[in-house]
């Protein structure tokens, strides 16, 4: 290794990259790398009021639609408000959204999200009211109510306001329960395929043959790079849930492909353990160019009629040019992350890395998936 990288690695390194570097493949159950064909949840949606703010919800001015649905729901409840004009700061029109888990039972409870669509500061300390939730199909399958959680907080006067997190969103656990079941029945299923989560051949190759060796028949059969189809007749199982329940503990170890992600605002790089980087020389160095403005007032001199101060403009440039890290000659033996711990003990900032693997990858170097964020 070149003089560059010994003197690296011997400095202490400074944490600033994440990496993901296992001694040895890790063995996956199938059941946390495959999803069961048609089997999946239902998106829910509805839109609904918050009550009991501290004069935190939407004003009704701005937010017109709030005054209706206010009023909509005051009159359901046997109160006529008709001509009348809320002027309350209490509530706030929100939109709620939801996952239907496959094989939700009617009577069973489902978390949600609350989220503010008018102009209400926050909702902590809310209440939804009962709130219909409907799928793509227009029909409702769970109705939601309950206290708001929302995560942050807002403080502010008249000169300035100081928000912290997300106070204008909140979940409410359990807090929907189902009224509609899916119509889907498992046990009619004649032909099960799972679709791997992260599409690979050599991942979908190995899941085939444990599948095979662990039932002693041909029962699988891989057809693409995210597709295994079971033969289900050939199983002997008694129902499609109870092959579901011998195959998914099965553990494989998964292929996973060289990646290299980089968080820009953070300066996180995330290595993955099979990444590969080329012979290559790197140079790095910075330019700083800065421009001071200094006036300078001149004063008329004592008892001149009708002096006035003038300005004299005073302008400092000054370039610098950082010394860098000089040309460093990378060997193919050398690995990606040793690069990285070499620069992160030379102090390289966090962008500038950033910067560098992307050189690395324009070069045609570094072998691997690169990924901005």
């Amino acid at each position: 290794m070149n003089t560059f990288l010994n003197t690296a690695l011997r400095a202490s390194m400074v944490a600033l990259s994440v990496f993901t570097l296992p001694a040895y493949a890790q063995e996956v159950r199938i059941k946390d790398l495959v999803e069961i064909d048609g089997v999946r949840g239902n998106d829910l949606v509805g839109y609904g009021l918050v009550v009991g703010l501290n004069g935190t919800g939407d004003g009704l001015r701005n937010s017109p639609f709030t005054e209706e649905a206010m009023t909509n729901l005051l009159e359901r409840l046997g109160i006529n408000v008709t001509g009348e004009s809320f002027r309350s700061k209490n509530v706030a029109a929100v939109l709620v959204t939801a996952n239907l888990p496959p094989f939700a039972r009617a009577g069973g409870q489902i978390d949600i999200t609350v989220s503010t669509i008018g102009d209400a500061k926050s909702l902590l300390g809310g209440t939804l009211i009962m709130t219909p939730l409907n799928a793509a199909d227009g029909q409702i399958y769970a109705v939601a109510q309950g206290s708001v959680i929302a995560g942050g907080a807002t403080a502010g006067g008249a000169g300035a306001t100081v928000t912290q997190g997300v106070p204008t969103s909140g979940v409410i656990p359990s807090g929907a329960r189902v009224e509609r079941e899916i119509s889907f029945d498992f046990t009619d299923m004649r032909q099960m395929r799972l679709a791997l989560r992260d599409p690979d051949f050599t991942t979908a190759a190995r899941i085939e043959r444990a599948i095979n060796e662990r039932f002693g028949a041909a029962i699988a059969r891989m057809q693409d790079s995210g597709t295994i189809a079971l033969n289900m007749n050939a199983t002997n199982a008694p129902s499609p849930a109870h092959l579901v329940a011998l195959l998914e503990n099965i553990e494989i170890t998964p292929e996973q492909r060289a990646r290299v992600v980089v968080d820009q605002r953070s300066g996180t790089i995330v290595l993955g353990a099979d990444v590969r980087i080329s012979r290559v020389a790197v140079s790095q160095g910075g330019l700083t160019l800065r421009v001071e403005e200094t006036p300078i007032v001149v004063q008329p001199n004592p008892f001149t009629l009708g002096g006035q101060p003038i300005v004299v403009p005073n302008t400092t440039a000054t370039l610098e040019q950082d010394p860098g890290t000089g040309m460093a000659l990378v060997e193919t033996a050398v690995s990606l992350p040793e690069v990285i711990e070499g620069l992160n003990a030379l102090g390289v900032a966090p962008n500038d890395m950033i910067d560098i693997l992307k050189s690395i990858k324009a070069a045609g170097a570094l072998h691997a998936e690169f990924i901005v964020q």
